[in-house]
Formats: C-alpha cells, structure tokens, sequence
C-alpha cells in the first residue's frame, strides 16, 4: 500500500521527511485548498445557510498534482495531517472533499509537536475528521461572510467605497477609538508625592508620607504642599513600627499564544503577527546540524496543560542548570484557562528542554533564537521553586500629625527568578522587582532628618493600546481566539483604520473612526463587546457538539438583514461624513462643505460640480502653516497666461496649479530655495521630490540647468577647491567637486547609528 501524509506547509513536509523516510510521500496543501467564492457571498441563507465552496484559483495547480498522487495507484491510504485546531480539522475535511476520498481511504492524524516521536505515536493512533470542529470552523466562516458581503457594501454606498467591516476587526477598531476618545476628554489633575530621605543609627533610607492625621494623604496643591513641607521641617522622626515577614512567589503560567504575543511584544519589541511568523518556523521545523526537528509545540493554543512525558524531563535539566535546590518535589500543574480551552492541548513549550538556548543558538536566525530563548526560559522557570524574601515595612512618626512609611524588599532565595522574571506594560511595575533594602532598625529609634522631598505631578490618561495590550484586552473580554489576534491587528492597521506609530501605540485614523460611528449609531451589536464575547462562547459551544451551527447562525442573521434592509432605504448617503462650515469659496464664494475622500476629510465647494474647488482640511496649526505659504508665494504668476498661481495638496504634497483651472491647467513644485548656490549656473538650489516621494536637491533654473544631488548640499564651501559641499552621511560631508571628505564628531548624547 502507498502512503501519502499532507501538511500544510512545505517546512511541515520536509520536517516530517526527515523522520519518515522513503515509505510516506509527504505534500503541502499550502493552507485551505476550499473557500467561499470571492466575487460572491456563496452562502444559501434560503437553505440553512449552505455554503458553496470552490477550490482557489491559486490551489488548482496543487490539487491537481495531490490526484494524481493520490489517484495513480489503485491502493493508497491518504493522512490528513493538518494542524491541530478547527482551523486544521477544516482543512483536513476539504482535503477529503477536493481529493474525493472515501472512508477507509483516508485517516486523520494530528501532532502537538514536530518531533521524531510524537510523529509515530500519531501514525499509531489515527483518529476520525471532528466533525464538531468543522461545524465550529464553518459557522465562523459564514457568519463573517455574512456580515462582511452584508455590511461592507452598506458602508460603500452610505460612506464611501472600498470600506470594510468585520465581526471582530470592527470591535478591535471600537476598542481603539473609545481609548483615543478617553485620551482626549482626560483632564488631568495636580497632586504631589512628599516624602523624606532620613539617617538613622546604622544607614540612610527613604520615606513616603503616607497619612495625614488618620486619613490616607492625598495632597492635591502647592499650598497644601507647601504647609506640610514646613510641617516636615519641624518634625522629630521616630520608627513607630517595623513589621517584618516571609513572603514567597509564584512564577507565572507556561505560555499560551496570547501570552507569547504580549511577552514578545515587551521583552523583544516583535509585533503580534511577526511572534506568529516566527512561531510558526520554531514549531515546523529547524535544521540542527544533521537533526531535523520542531523546537516548539503548536503555538496556536489556550491551554496551560504540560505533558507527563516533559515534567518527567525538566527537572534534569533544572538540576543540571540550577542546582537541587531549584527543583520541585512535585510538578507545578496549571488549571484550565477558560471555557473552550483544549485539555488535550498543551501550552506552548520546548519539544526537548535540553535543547537550551545556547546548544542551539548557532542554527537559528537571531529572531529565531530571541524567541525560543523566551520560550524556554518561562517553562522551565513555570516548574522551579518559588522565589522567596524578606519584606520589610517600617512606619515613622513625625510628632505632629504625619505618618511616613518605608518598604524594603530582600531576596532571600531567587527560586524561578534565577530563570525568568515576566516583563510588564508598565514600566513603573517593573520597580517591584528591584531589591530595596533597608538599614537595621529599632522600635523607638529616633533619625535625624536629610532632606525633604516633594514633586508635583499630574494624573495620566490611559494609555493607548499596543499591539499587546490590545490582544490582552481583547482576551479579556473573550473577543476573538489564539488564531484570530495576530490577523485581526494586521486587517485594521492594513486597511488603514488604525495607524502604529513609532512609538508602538496604535492610533484611531479618521476613517476608522467614521466607520466605527456609523456601525455605532446604526449597528451596535456588531461593534457590542458582549455581543461578540457571547458569539465566540457559542462557537465554542458548536466545536464541544454542545449547540448545533445553523441554529445559531440564523438567531444571528434573521434580525441582522432586516437591520440591513432598514438602513439602505433610511440612511442617506454623506449623513455621516457631510459637514457644513463657515468657509467661503475663494473662486466661486459659495459655502465649502466638509466631505470624505480616499485620502480622509476634505473641504469641497457646495456648487460642486458646478465649482470643483477643494482643499485639505486643516488643523489650527496647519491654517498656520497655510497662511505663511500663501503669504511667501503671493506674488507667483502662471508661465502661460499670467493668472496668480495658488496653492494646492497633491498626492506628492503641495504644489502651486494656476488659479484658472481647468482652462489652464499649469503646475509647478513648490520649492523653498536654500542658502546654497548652484554650482553649475550660480542659481539657487531648491529641495524637490520625486513621483515616488523621494528627496532631491536641484537648480531652481531647470531645465535651463539640469544640477542635481540625492545629498544634501552644506552652506560651506570645500576648503581646498571651493566646490559645493554635501552631506554624504550623518557624520560625513564631502566635496561634490574635489571628493575631499570631512568626518562631524556627533553631538553628545546623539545617536551614532548610521541610517
């Protein structure tokens, strides 16, 4: 009999071959090979909501040659191993369709790691297609065509086109925009932190005032600070109370994927889909040396479940590392997670936990090993011994009125901390950790006062998402699954609904925020975090054979088309987008109106198409910036027919058109000259852009002078030739004439990395 095993990937296949041998043909499907049509809904909502699928247009080539394969011969049993999930168990159940496989021709087997034995056992122990998981897998895929084919055409026709919305992406989107709106309405409120720097008999420590009188302090103004700080001044410090005690801790949970997502994004600075990316090669497969082999169970997982067979060998290798004393007398067991969570999963792990970071360091790219170096680390820390210390809490008296306390934190034995300490999203948290220690203290014991310390701050807003505390948040409130964060972060910031700014925050753009008010006001189960929390609980309720999937999607559907039906006749289109102003048209002297373009909002004339006068819509500042313009180029005049050119907004910036447009249609850039001369005709030299947006330097006389440069020129002429000096580099300039080069020591405290 032949055999032929089909993954999804070709890292899968060549992984897997490297343990099979000659006797399995191993293929990739490349992912699904079936879905819903695309230039169609491909769903019967007549007829229990039966969908239509078609292999893609992409797969035909792979299908193909899989039949052929798995049709040559007249005796071949097919294994459909696909990824252990809905999402696999569905690609394994349209592999069986595409491939026209009979029972008996086929047999389903799944692995939660890569690796020589777990292939085998999983050969040994074939199970049937779950058909639970695919009813799971189906009722979330119709339910997003039917709300994306349903409601993104809505927002076309009412908004404008090329929009989009989704079950999960517009709840994302929501969760962004309120955090914005939160940010903006924040008002933030004056309060001061006063404490002490203090000696006492054996050493120096710091305190913080804690109460006034009987109340807990809170000084809200400088008068008030200013009282207590000549209170201060006066007082006689003496400890009150010292209060010593043990204290252990616990280290955190192994990790699932949303927890790998978050801890990537703090400790590593990964984004959620590049954590998944790379995820994703440790867990097919690496080359070490003449090994071939996964380093990472399935990262797709909400589960904090180990296998026996790893808590059998982690405490060698925790013994080997760490010593005895690090090692538990018992394994450490995790609890389920939530409702859905997988017990048969596990959470995601090292294959081999002798495989350290540093033995197989040299085979992996660096991002590789960053990752299964954090792996690694916090499961093998999640099966050591607690870490334990000494806390130490004193109070001091100040004799008139003002209670000050002080806490100091020793670390006794490091336990798991020797291994992994989890990172945070406030940095402010991560003080913790850091050792305080305190000098001997008594009872009674009075100290002479160092210094007062007093600040003013100020409360903060919440902040901004990033991509992890969005994945956090959205776990929280159940929204979406281990599968779904990474491609729905990446949708929102794709289709330009959400900005990730240097900083790592996300940001509401203005065309996210539109839809999300129109979905708002005419849509609000779509965008109800309940709503989508209770939605992904039933999905779950589907893969545990609890509920049955078209039930469930007709609940939803039936009063959702009708919502549909009701807003096509009732909304009109620009409701949403069409504001008026007070800005008068400068060709024409009718009303410009706020409307939305593919760019964002814009100005446009109300007697449009009469008029098609339109400019960008600015900010206070950029009014500013409008006005200096305008006033710099007022006296510019058309080449052609002697009109007063003004200022426009292009797709390459602003430019100056001729103010008799359409009739005359003359453009030029808008160029600020600089200090420095042309070197070939003497005329001014002018930054300019190409079509692509690039930066250039070149002759205001063109095309008479056709001088150009990507560097930038320097207002200082070359010592030994004279010639036109540029910048060549952030800390190098040289002569465009002589070729002399000059070396700028960088600023202190600069960045010295070259660009």
């Amino acid at each position: 009999m032949n055999h032929v095993i089909i993954v999804e990937s070709p890292a899968k296949a060549k992984t897997l071959k490297k343990f099979l041998g000659a006797k399995y043909d191993i293929k990739a499907s490349m992912g699904h090979i079936r879905d819903l049509p695309k230039k169609e809904i491909g769903i019967d909502t007549e007829h229990d909501f039966e969908p239509t699928y078609e292999i893609s247009t992409d797969k035909k080539k792979i299908v193909k040659e899989l039949n052929e394969l798995v049709h040559k011969h007249g005796d071949t049993m097919v294994w459909l191993a696909s990824d252990e999930d809905r999402e696999g168990e569905s690609i394994a159940w349209h592999l069986a369709h595409a491939l026209k496989l009979k029972k008996g021709e086929y047999k389903r087997i799944a692995f939660h790691e890569i690796t020589k034995p777990a292939v085998l056992a999983a050969l040994e122990n074939p199970r049937e297609l779950d058909i639970n998981l695919i009813h799971a897998q189906q009722a979330r895929r119709v339910l997003d065509r039917l709300v994306g084919y349903k409601l993104s055409p809505l927002l076309w026709t009412k908004i404008r086109g090329g929009l989009s919305a989704g079950r999960v992406q517009s709840v994302a989107v929501r969760l962004i925009v309120d955090r914005e709106r939160e940010i903006l309405a924040f008002k933030p409120e004056e309060y001061w932190n006063i404490g002490a720097d203090l000696k006492a008999k054996k050493g120096e420590f710091q305190v913080d005032l804690a109460k006034i009188g009987d109340k807990k302090a809170e000084v809200k103004n400088k008068a008030q600070a200013d009282k207590i700080l000549i209170d201060l001044e006066k007082a006689k410090y003496t400890v009150a109370d010292l209060v010593k005690k043990d204290s252990k801790r616990e280290p955190t949970a192994p990790f699932i994927t949303s927890s790998l997502q978050q801890e990537a994004s703090r400790k590593l600075g990964f984004s959620v889909k590049q954590t998944m990316v790379i995820a994703q090669q440790l867990y097919e497969g690496v080359a070490l040396g003449k090994e071939h082999t996964g380093l990472i169970t399935y990262m797709r997982t909400d589960s904090y479940n180990l296998s026996q067979e790893f808590l059998k060998e982690v405490p060698k290798v925790i013994k080997d590392m760490y010593g005895a004393d690090y090692v538990l007398s018992t394994p450490r067991v995790y609890t389920k997670k939530m409702k859905g969570a997988q017990e048969a999963h596990e959470a995601i792990r090292p294959t081999d936990p002798a495989k350290t970071p540093a033995s197989v360091k040299e085979h992996l790219e660096p991002a590789q090993y960053k990752l299964y170096k954090l792996i690694w680390e916090r499961t093998i820390a999640c099966q050591m011994v607690a870490a334990t210390m000494d806390l130490t809490t004193v109070t001091v008296d100040s004799g008139n009125g003002y209670t000050l306390t002080a806490k100091g934190q020793v670390i006794k034995f490091p336990g798991f901390m020797k291994a992994y300490v989890e990172g945070t999203d406030h940095p402010d948290e991560a003080l913790a950790d850091k050792e305080s220690i305190l000098p001997p203290l008594t009872v009674g014991e009075v100290c002479d006062l160092i210094k007062i310390n007093s600040e003013q701050k100020f409360t903060q807003p919440p902040a901004r998402y990033t991509e992890a505390m969005l994945v956090k948040k959205m776990e929280s409130e159940g929204i979406g699954r281990p599968s779904t964060y990474a491609p729905t972060i990446s949708t929102i910031i794709t289709r330009g609904y959400v900005e990730k700014k240097p900083d790592k925050k996300l940001y509401p753009m203005e065309i996210g925020t539109i839809v999300n008010d129109f979905l708002m006001e005419h849509f609000p189960a779509i965008v109800d975090l309940k709503f989508t929390a209770h939605m992904e609980a039933r999905l779950d309720n589907i893969a545990e054979g609890e509920e049955k999937w078209v039930p469930v999607i007709r609940e939803f559907y039936t009063p959702f088309e009708k919502t549909i039906e009701e807003k096509k006749k009732s909304i009109k289109k620009g409701d949403s987008i069409t504001e008026k102003t007070d800005e008068i048209c400068n060709l024409c002297g009718s009303p410009m109106m706020v409307k939305l373009g593919k760019n964002g909002k814009f100005l446009s004339c109300s007697a449009y198409p009469k008029c098609k006068n339109a400019k960008p819509l600015l900010t206070e500042a950029g009014k500013e910036e409008e006005a200096k313009l305008q006033e710099e180029f007022k006296n510019e005049k058309c080449d052609k027919c002697g009109s007063p050119m003004i200022i426009r907004n292009g797709r390459f910036g602003k430019f100056l058109a001729c103010s008799k447009y359409p009739e005359c249609k003359t453009t030029r850039p808008l160029t600020h000259p600089l200090k420095v001369k042309c070197p070939k005709c003497g005329g001014a030299l002018v930054e300019k852009r190409t079509r692509k947006a690039k930066i250039f330097y070149g002759c205001s006389n063109y095309p008479k002078c056709d001088f150009a440069t990507w560097s930038k020129p320097i207002d200082d002429p070359c010592p030994v030739c004279g010639g036109l000096q540029v910048q060549a580099k952030k800390d190098l300039i040289k002569c465009e004439k002589c070729g002399k080069e000059t070396i700028v020591e960088a600023k202190e405290g600069a960045d010295e990395t070259e660009e």
